[in-house]
């Protein structure tokens, strides 16, 4: 076993190497390493410190709980700094997204006669999109809420994630896709809700 002094000395790539085999001391170390300057950056764009922290510990839970298909690719100040880029972004489409949504089921439901037998139950309906949309891939789900909650066009999503129009096409067709499979005739009126 590896003595617990040596890991101040690895690369981040070892470190990151370590880490896919489910080593914790590497995990601590990295975390060591980064914890400080992530929580500069979140708290940089976030101006609550209580949520600038959850953003840091997200990034880490996301890190160890992936970890087995983690790879390395530009060194962890880089893949860092993404992933607080992303995940503030996560959080500020997901309290957009949670008040449009809560705007729209009161403008549908006022919309809907109260006598028919067929009315929805609308929170029900919110609850499975937002189960839906939750479970979609991490790039895809934040190229959908950067689309519909943000209100972005494809080639701004493009620039703003560093990636080609294409993909934003591939992403968003990948969550309207899971959507329509997940409520089938229903489909039509998440539409009316998402604005797919």
């Amino acid at each position: 076993m590896r003595n617990k002094k040596s890991y101040d000395i690895l690369s981040d790539n070892e470190l990151a190497i370590l880490i896919t085999s489910g080593d914790e001391a590497a995990f601590n170390e990295i975390y060591k390493r980064y914890w400080e300057r992530l929580y500069v950056a979140a708290r940089h764009r976030i101006e609550d410190s209580c949520e600038a922290e959850e953003i840091v510990q997200d990034i880490f839970c996301n890190l160890w709980r992936k970890r087995s298909n983690f790879e390395l690719t530009k060194g962890f100040q880089n893949y860092f700094s993404v992933a607080v880029k992303f995940e503030v972004i996560n959080r500020m489409a997901k309290k957009s997204r949670e008040n449009r949504v809560k705007k729209e089921v009161l403008v549908w439901s006022s919309a809907v006669d109260e006598s028919t037998s067929d009315q929805l139950d609308f929170n029900e309906l919110q609850n499975q999109l937002a189960m839906t949309i939750r479970v979609l891939p991490e790039k895809c789900l934040l190229v959908f809420k950067l689309k519909h909650e943000k209100g972005y066009s494809q080639k701004q999503i493009a620039e703003e994630l560093n990636i080609a129009e294409k993909t934003v096409e591939a992403h968003l067709s990948k969550a309207r896709k899971t959507i329509r499979i997940r409520f089938g005739y229903l489909a039509e009126m998440a539409k009316s809700v998402l604005f797919l």
